[in-house]
């Protein structure tokens, strides 16, 4: 029997896809720095454990022993990821995990050459980062594929995690980025916004460093990406208006203040928002004449979290693992997030 293992089996999310799992008989191997937090959630849930830091990747590879497929949960990313491609390199585990970093996908992008040599799948952001904005964009190609602009666009998210928020803080002092002529660029924060039509009526919506600015490019071939999120024109004033103090909120001082709010303040959305909440996704598709325009609405982004990366998993745990680094779409088509119960997909324009 084919083995997964979950790391950060205990964060918010993490707990969710294990919880799940179980439900759905995947017997998964539960995983994570802290002992008594690993020990307590195996108990509960009747699963087998590991306890270790993902820092080292020999360490990690130590531990992998007997596992097929690694799913990450364990943000922020950006310090997790690579030492686990490294290890899952190293022993031919599959890698997915469920970041929105855009500079971990851009990260392991580059190990793509020896993943297919080693016949290893690396999927990083089998949630809602990137599954059905990835999705998307692979449908508009196939809608429109002489496209060179694409636009993607956020909207009615519900609350965040704990795991989402510390990702955020990290984060916070950083440029923005977007794809053009095929090239990452960065930009100012909140250096454009655009009014978009979302099914419950036109909202501003302002550019965001998202992974499908890496993620898109890979799956469509669309040399000029941005990606917006849903935002008040006053918090976009206000971004702007302050744009220049923001690198001071990465100072360490700083950092260690945010951490300490989210930590005490932030837990994430409770079972009413999982079970009633509900996300939706806005892209457009140019190639300078002609124009398509499609929509998703989907479950609580953490619901489809939970749900698209169990998907994943259990076709990488089946042998449906295509080797080398592949975004949801070009593993498993634009069709993918469909599968999900309460994804409904719309074309609203176009030739």
């Amino acid at each position: 029997m084919s083995e997964l293992l979950v790391y950060g089996s205990y964060g918010y999310t993490g707990a969710l896809v294990a919880e799940k799992a179980v439900r759905e008989g995947l017997d998964p191997i539960l995983a994570g720095r802290s002992r008594e937090t690993v020990e307590a959630q195996a108990e509960e849930l009747d699963c087998r454990e590991r306890v270790f830091e993902a820092e080292n990747p020999a360490t990690v590879a130590d531990y992998l022993e007997g596992v097929d497929v690694v799913l990450n949960c364990a943000g922020p990313f950006v310090h997790t990821a690579e030492p686990f491609v490294e290890a899952c390199l190293t022993t031919g585990v599959h890698y997915l995990d469920i970041t929105g970093e855009w500079q971990v996908f851009r990260d392991i992008a580059e190990r793509d050459e020896h993943a297919s040599a080693t016949g290893v799948m690396l999927l990083p952001g089998v949630g809602f980062d990137v599954v059905p904005s990835d999705c998307l964009a692979a449908h508009l190609h196939d809608r429109l594929p002489s496209a060179t602009e694409l636009s993607l666009a956020l909207g009615g998210m519900g609350g965040t995690s704990r795991g989402t928020a510390m990702t955020m803080v990290e984060n916070i002092a950083e440029d923005g980025v977007v794809r053009r002529d095929g090239e990452l660029v960065r930009v100012p924060t909140a250096h454009e916004d655009r009014e978009i039509p979302f099914s419950y009526g036109e909202r501003t919506a302002m550019a965001i460093p998202w992974g499908d600015v890496v993620t898109a490019y890979h799956s469509t071939g669309i040399p000029n990406v941005t990606v917006y999120s849903e935002t008040h024109p006053k918090t976009v004033t206000r971004l702007r208006r302050f744009r220049k103090l923001l690198p001071l909120l990465g100072t360490t001082p700083a950092q260690k203040l945010l951490r300490w709010l989210v930590d005490r303040r932030i837990d994430g959305p409770d079972e009413q928002q999982l079970d009633e909440g509900s996300g939706e996704l806005w892209g457009e598709a140019t190639d300078g004449e002609d124009r398509v325009v499609s929509r998703l609405r989907t479950p609580n982004p953490y619901t489809l979290t939970r749900d698209t990366a169990l998907l994943t998993a259990k076709r990488a745990l089946d042998g449906d693992a295509p080797a080398g680094f592949q975004t949801p779409s070009t593993a498993y088509g634009a069709d993918l997030v469909l599968e999900v119960s309460g994804v409904e997909r719309t074309d609203v324009g176009g030739v």
